[in-house]
């Protein structure tokens, strides 16, 4: 996807994005939001007691994923 469809596609969310929305949006439990977050792969700013990721960091961060592959952990071996 290129950086102008992703930012089609999340047209309606606002600026900066809660945990609960960055799950929707990603389809993965909030527990996973909060790895990412704790990892540093979504830099993200408390604003009280919650915290927020900007919508263009999230664009970055599926733009990088994208570049490297679906799922980075899955290893292939041959096995015959």
């Amino acid at each position: 996807m290129t950086k102008r469809e992703i930012t089609k596609s999340l047209k309606e969310y606002p600026a900066a994005l809660t945990v609960k929305e960055l799950s929707e949006i990603l389809r993965v439990s909030t527990k996973t939001v909060y790895k990412l977050l704790k990892e540093g792969a979504l830099p993200a700013c408390k604003v009280g007691r919650e915290n927020r990721v900007a919508k263009v960091e999230l664009v970055n961060f599926l733009r990088e994923r994208d570049k490297r592959g679906t799922n980075p952990k899955c290893v292939q071996t041959d096995n015959s």
